[in-house]
């Protein structure tokens, strides 16, 4: 059956991004993302008009857009217009010129407050339960957003967009300083973020969470939910803050389209964990139009559910054999663990979900290519933890040796309990299919269960299992890993 599109355009200060969603789930699945800089906002402090070369650029590229959306049968198709066209004195002829020649396509142009609200939905999309201060940088703008427990409080909106900054310090980075520092002073709510999170969504400050990354040496790629501290990212905000041109330009992992950007939004950020004393930073990858998707695209049920698990549900419906199994697996495994929490819980659930995700692979590559596809799926609420515990998880599953070398990337995210649960779970499910096929009808007729120091298999007579060979060496496997006694019982 083919799947709903839907397309959304944003139209920024800086640059105007496309991105093409499918189907109506509770993750966005962006199946298509072009962006084109334009900047339309330079200038604007001082003309109070949009760039006129980025107007003429505007037209063309946007025309592109509505012929590609047009193409893939994207509807919903809507344009978010935001700072830079809500406040130029020509912003208005410049929609007018939009709506002419792209009569099939929505055009709106965001109130501060609803571009706000479009970016807390997206962040809260993709990290549910976000709890702290959200800021949004873009070219002409920056949205704070209070948030407590996954809820909006509060939102503002300000003229320091990085492009907005640069103008109306003249170009001097020690200024946008003091300007950056009087604004964000006149947000009062700022300091009830001490100690919590700072959430930062826009490309200027994915650039320096992917220049820190290079600095580093990040193991994994991925700029949603990368976490570090505050005292590192002051430092981080001092060096590129700091820095010439020239230096800038030499840095690992800097983009040549950032660099006149970065500084500005170094002083914005360095000023913002002043204000908001926060303990830490998240960088999220979702922002406005993931918001626009969930708000305007996504089911009424999606909503509702637990963004890992229906991930990880779509992964089994897409690669397992047998939907029953995946409930099933979560009350086998539940002898394993005692004392178990929610959050370790949840991930187990996910795991049960995803441990058929390989069965379509060439068997030399099944762990390998299950571990990948879990550590690097796209859109998914997951901390970079979470992911490395899932695909460490579901390689050792697929009996992957635990000194190998691809596995590296998750061990180096992982702490030694962390590791350790991820062996027995993996270990535990590789045991379970070995008994049952991979159905839920044939791990029926068996169960886990600890006692007196060891750990007992029963199997139900008759049921089309026993305990051969296979099984038994990796039931010891699985004791070992407890601490405990393998032992067999027929019942």
């Amino acid at each position: 059956m083919t799947q709903t599109r839907s397309a959304v355009v944003d139209l920024g200060s800086n640059s105007v991004r496309l991105v093409v969603f499918e189907g109506q789930g509770r993750n966005p699945a962006a199946i298509f993302n072009e962006k084109a800089v334009l900047r339309l906002g330079r200038g604007l402090q001082q003309t109070g008009r949009l760039n006129e070369e980025g107007v003429a650029q505007a037209l063309m590229v946007m025309a592109r857009y509505a012929a590609i959306a047009r193409a893939m049968r994207a509807s919903p198709c809507e344009v978010l217009a935001t700072a830079a066209v809500r406040d130029a004195s020509n912003g208005a002829t410049f929609m007018e010129a939009l709506w002419t020649g792209l009569p099939d396509m929505a055009l709106r142009v965001l109130s501060g407050q609803e571009e706000a609200g479009y970016s807390a939905a997206g962040l809260l999309c993709g990290i549910p339960g976000a709890d702290g201060v959200l800021a949004d940088i873009g070219g002409g703008s920056l949205e704070v957003v209070q948030l407590v427990a996954g809820g909006v409080r509060t939102a503002q909106t300000l003229k320091l967009g990085v492009l907005r900054l640069s103008d109306r310090a003249g170009g001097d980075v020690v200024r946008a300083r003091a300007i950056a520092e009087a604004d964000l002073a006149g947000v009062d709510w700022l300091s009830q973020g001490a100690g919590r999170d700072l959430y930062l969504v826009g490309g200027a400050w994915r650039a320096l969470a992917r220049i820190h990354m290079e600095q580093t040496g990040y193991p994994l790629a991925i700029v949603h939910h990368y976490t570090i501290g505050r005292e590192e990212a002051r430092d981080l905000c001092g060096v590129i803050g700091s820095a010439s041109r020239r230096a800038l330009e030499r840095l690992p992992g800097m983009s040549r389209r950032r660099v006149d950007d970065m500084p500005y939004a170094a002083v914005v950020l360095r000023r913002l964990l002043r204000a908001t004393d926060a303990h830490r930073v998240v960088f999220s990858a979702n922002g406005l139009r993931e918001g626009w998707f969930m708000q305007n695209v996504a089911s009424a049920e999606a909503r509702t559910q637990d963004p890992v698990l229906a991930a990880s549900r779509d992964l089994a419906a897409r690669y397992g054999r047998d939907p029953a199994l995946p409930p099933a697996l979560l009350a086998w495994t539940a002898a394993l663990f005692d004392g178990e929490g929610s959050e370790d819980r949840r991930l187990r659930e996910a795991a049960c979900w995803m441990s058929d995700i390989g069965s379509q692979e060439h068997p030399e590559y099944r762990s390998e290519q299950a571990f990948s596809r879990v550590l690097r799926q796209p859109g998914i609420a997951l901390d970079h933890r979470a992911r490395a515990f899932l695909a460490m998880t579901i390689a050792l599953r697929y009996e992957a040796e635990p000194d190998t070398v691809y596995l590296n990337t998750a061990r180096m995210l992982l702490d030694m309990m962390t590791l350790r649960r991820a062996e027995i779970l993996g270990t535990g499910l590789r045991l379970a299919y070995t008994l049952s096929g991979g159905t839920a009808a044939l791990l029926g007729g068996t169960s886990l269960v600890r006692e007196a120091g060891r750990l007992v298999l029963r199997l139900t007579q008759g049921s089309g299992v026993f305990a051969g060979e296979s099984v038994t060496r990796r039931l010891e496997r699985l004791a070992q890993a407890l601490g405990l006694e393998a032992a067999t019982e027929m019942v």
